[in-house]
């Protein structure tokens, strides 16, 4: 389900900017061409199930070019031991499949990072699409109820690195039904925009068109990273220790600016980054851990049931952070919205302590180990160098105090 989700955010984030600027002049001529003569325009209706019908017919050729793909990878993964979660063509997949959409993220996040990957378009040539695009025009002037639905198959099979992303995670599935549910969910998540798109072009800017495809990138690319480690496990431990990774990121950013200044120009990200890993990790625990049976809680050890609770805090602190991390919701809540985030602080400690008693890594393992006390010895000094690195008194101490930013005392302009 998590895919699935993940999918349909990366088809509607990334439509705004991808979609609206390669397909949105072929769906303003295949709207035009919907218009029987000069002197006659089709009513709303006839407007509205034109477009249905269209978007209706590229998403179903979605779902069955992931259908296909899907089927191809449950061919090969049908033999033997190659069709075992540990088998070594299943890991080679996983490893191509998250190297790739992480490849395809940052080129999304920023298109002079990395090279393009040619080799993966091998239909996407000039004269090709030209033709195409030529031959879709003219079937679109041919006036049957089920030439739009006709045209949407077809342009469906258009070229679109964008769209190799989902093409790719479909592969990855090794089932023709999860590989169609893939690009079905890929398809809807591009529906609204393209449904649309002439009124979607007017309300939203090329910024915001611009930004909403950057995160639709990172999107992207958090599929690649969680595909890579695909176990239930992994990836409980994976996206629990990204979350506090982040967390911790986002607490240094402002202090450690005037070294490095990055961190704090993504800060909001990353920590949004960290609420989203953390209801991730959430998920996955119930899932893999639990198998959605609330009652396990009454089961566990003492301590793992504490380090629940702690989680469960943590999370809900860390809630009203990400809905409040905007320049409009500082301006309003004034020197409140600085009191309010320094929530982090907390947050942090109680999801390292959640990590402390409960993680496989540490103490949260039934028989501690000398490798399991000396991961939480390593974790709580990070921690505490965390919350040491935002002192100034520290900074002082050591003899930098010049490189070290205080907080602002001045809010930001509403935006």
């Amino acid at each position: 389900m998590l895919d699935f989700l993940l999918m349909l955010s990366l088809g509607f984030l990334g439509s705004f900017g991808h979609c609206v600027g390669m397909c949105g002049p072929l769906t303003a001529a295949f709207s035009l061409s919907a218009q029987r003569s000069p002197d006659t325009n089709p009513s709303r209706w006839q407007q509205l199930r034109f477009q249905l019908l269209l978007n209706v017919g590229r998403i179903l050729s979605y779902a069955l070019v992931g259908a296909g793909i899907g089927a191809i990878g449950s061919v090969l993964l049908a033999s033997g031991q190659m069709a075992g979660i540990g088998s070594g063509l299943r890991r080679s997949m996983a490893l191509m499949t998250g190297g790739l959409l992480i490849w395809f993220g940052l080129r999304q996040i920023n298109p002079q990072l990395l090279p393009m990957l040619p080799f993966l378009n091998p239909m996407a040539q000039a004269k090709l699409h030209d033709r195409l695009n030529r031959a879709m025009l003219n079937l679109s002037f041919h006036q049957h109820w089920w030439t739009p639905a006709l045209l949407g198959m077809v342009w469906g099979l258009i070229p679109c690195g964008f769209l190799y992303a989902a093409q790719i995670k479909a592969a990855e599935t090794g089932n023709l039904w999860i590989g169609s549910a893939t690009m079905l969910a890929f398809g809807v998540g591009t529906l609204p925009t393209m449904l649309g798109v002439g009124i979607s072009t007017a309300w939203v800017s090329r910024d915001r068109r611009s930004q909403l495809f950057r995160l639709g990138g990172w999107i992207t690319l958090l599929i690649g990273i969680l595909t890579l480690l695909r176990t239930g496990d992994t990836m409980v431990d994976f996206t629990g220790h990204a979350a506090l990774l982040c967390l911790m990121l986002a607490l240094v950013a402002r202090p450690i600016s005037g070294l490095w200044s990055a961190p704090l120009r993504y800060r909001r990200a990353i920590g949004m980054g960290a609420f989203v890993l953390a209801v991730a990790h959430t998920v996955h625990m119930i899932e893999h851990s639990w198998g959605w049976q609330w009652q396990a809680v009454r089961f566990m050890l003492p301590r793992h049931q504490w380090a629940i609770a702690i989680g469960a805090v943590a999370l809900l602190l860390m809630l009203p952070l990400t809905l409040t991390s905007f320049n409009q919701a500082q301006v309003w809540l004034g020197r409140w919205w600085r009191l309010l985030h320094l929530l982090s602080i907390p947050a942090l400690v109680l999801v390292a302590g959640h990590a402390v008693l409960i993680g496989s890594h540490y103490l949260g393992r039934l028989q501690s180990t000398g490798v399991n006390r000396t991961f939480t010895g390593l974790l709580i000094a990070v921690v505490l160098g965390v919350l040491l690195v935002r002192s100034r008194w520290v900074w002082s101490c050591l003899k930098l105090e010049k490189y070290y930013v205080p907080p602002k005392s001045k809010l930001p302009k509403p935006v």
